[in-house]
């Protein structure tokens, strides 16, 4: 692995006017800043298609991208919007976060405007045959629009069935629906493909997330029902999650439908790699979430409200990573490994060659033997202060506990006066603080004069152990390189509400930045 770094950022935390990050101006110019800043990774959250509770990870479709990721403004130079039509559009959105209720009920009626101006019924075949899913996934959300948005399991039986006429006759019902989500894929994925033509000629590749498991609530099990285990009502007999331990008492109940490794076996897993290499299509590397369950998994019967009932069972292991290299050649991924790992799971790594992952943020508390410690790094591995699912950096030291910041202090030779002003919450939680808390002012003064932030200093501190380690790539979330505090959390595990919507704001990526993370990528052999 070529020795580089990146960052971490969600399309939706791009900053701009639509009220949501898009594949407009601001992406093109994120990825000048990463140009300037000599990173050679952007990496970000799943882009499909939002369902329940706004969530990434539990998307309408494995293959499809995400609606309110196109950009109005190019459906503008185009014709199919006007001026007027998109400054209308802009107007009254928060700027800080994402406000998915005002999105679902705004952003479609504009995109239908741009679609009843649209006259390329040859380019929307010729899109339909490069992305032979299109059909199926417009199908459903056309359904699940003429059903009252409810999931396909209270749809009526000859639908949830898939009965050939009554298919065949929502088809023709629906057909300009149907094509309207036809359309929307084809402006996403012309907007996305120029974006990462746009990225890897400034010298930035793309790394993308693919949750290892789809909603219930999706084009994808619809569609595919005996790929899943489910009754004859189209439920889950058993759901996924993780069993109870030291941070959850009865576990965590994900409940996303379990698949048949069995039935997907026998074809040779062509579901899973036709996702695959759809998502190489959108992506320079993949990140493929909750890794060891391709190992071991954990099942909890459908039915249960928590988790304590469930059990592990095998999953497809190594014959999976056989046929994963034997259909994509070269394949650069990524395994999400984090968690306790059995010595079963981590073979499999180890069988599979892909990097595992380190977050900085588990590396201080067990004492000097903790895998996630820098000096327990091989070079196979990507590091990380944390990651989406974790607080920022100046969040987590300002909410842990005192025995891991002084171990955190002794290990990365911050002095104990500035871990605890950071800690403590008295300092700034931007990246231009201009004081330390009031009993810690003379701390600047004396050592260092020209820090305007113990936070800051602590946090530069973690990313200098990730971009010092001899992990081959780091890759370090905005919000860190912007020392922001747990107020830009992409989102806390097993909550709801108030996840997956952070914006970065407008004008924070500047020259001086850029200059400093290129500086810190060349000192340490990472440009």
């Amino acid at each position: 692995m070529k020795r580089c770094s990146g960052v971490l950022l969600p399309v939706f935390s791009l900053p701009g006017k639509y009220g949501i990050g898009n594949l407009g101006k601001e992406a093109y110019a994120f990825a000048d800043f990463l140009e300037k800043a000599k990173q050679s990774w952007w990496q970000v959250l799943p882009v499909g298609p939002l369902n329940y509770g706004d969530s990434p990870y539990q998307s309408l479709s494995a293959f499809a991208g995400n609606p309110y990721f196109i950009d109005p403004d190019m459906l503008c130079r185009e014709g199919l919007l006007t001026p007027e039509e998109c400054e209308e559009e802009a107007a009254g959105w928060p700027e800080k976060t994402v406000d998915y209720a005002a999105l679902s009920r705004r952003r479609m009626a504009l995109l239908k405007k741009a679609f009843s101006r649209y006259d390329g019924s040859i380019a929307l075949k010729t899109f339909i045959r490069k992305h032979i899913w299109v059909k199926e996934y417009a199908l459903y959300m056309a359904l699940k629009n003429e059903m009252g948005g409810t999931v396909w399991t209270e749809w009526p039986k000859k639908l949830r069935q898939r009965e050939p006429e009554t298919i065949e006759k929502y088809k023709k019902k629906l057909c300009e629906e149907i094509n309207f989500y036809i359309f929307l894929q084809l402006k996403f994925f012309e907007q996305w493909e120029k974006l990462k033509k746009y990225a890897n000629a400034h010298g930035v590749s793309i790394i993308g997330d693919i949750p290892i498991y789809v909603a219930l609530d999706s084009a994808d099990v619809w569609g595919n029902q005996s790929l899943f285990k489910l009754d004859s009502s189209g439920h889950a007999k058993v759901v996924s999650g993780t069993p109870p331990d030291y941070f959850s008492a009865t576990g965590q109940l994900w409940g996303n439908p379990i698949y048949n490794w069995k039935k997907m076996r026998e074809d040779g897993y062509s579901w899973w790699m036709n996702r695959i290499k759809a998502s190489f299509k959108l992506y320079d590397c993949l990140r493929i979430d909750h890794f060891r369950g391709l190992e071991s998994y954990y099942e909890i019967p459908g039915k249960d409200k928590t988790a304590e009932r469930g059990k592990w069972v095998k999953g497809p292991g190594r014959d999976f990573i056989d046929t994963i290299r034997a259909t994509v050649k070269n394949a650069d991924v990524i395994a999400e490994d984090l968690g306790f790992l059995t010595p079963a799971v981590v073979k499999l790594l180890e069988y599979s060659g892909y990097p595992g992952m380190k977050i900085l943020e588990f590396a201080f508390d067990g004492g000097n033997e903790n895998a996630y410690l820098p000096h327990r790094y091989t070079e196979n591995c990507i590091v990380y202060t944390g990651t989406h699912d974790n607080n920022t950096a100046l969040g987590w030291l300002q909410s842990t506990n005192e025995h891991v910041l002084r171990f955190a202090s002794e290990y990365l030779g911050i002095p104990e006066e500035y871990v605890k002003a950071a800690s403590r919450g008295g300092v700034s939680a931007g990246l231009y603080g201009e004081a330390l808390a009031e009993n810690s002012a003379e701390i600047a003064a004396e050592d260092h004069s020209t820090l305007k932030d113990a936070g800051k200093y602590c946090v530069r501190m973690l990313i200098r152990a990730a971009f010092g380690s001899v992990a081959g790539r780091a890759i370090i979330p905005m919000q860190d390189w912007l020392v922001l505090d747990d107020t830009a959390r992409i989102n806390t595990p097993s909550t709801l509400g108030g996840n997956w919507g952070w914006r970065m704001s407008t004008g924070v990526c500047t020259a001086e930045l850029s200059a400093e993370m290129a500086h810190m990528t060349e000192m340490y052999g990472r440009g």
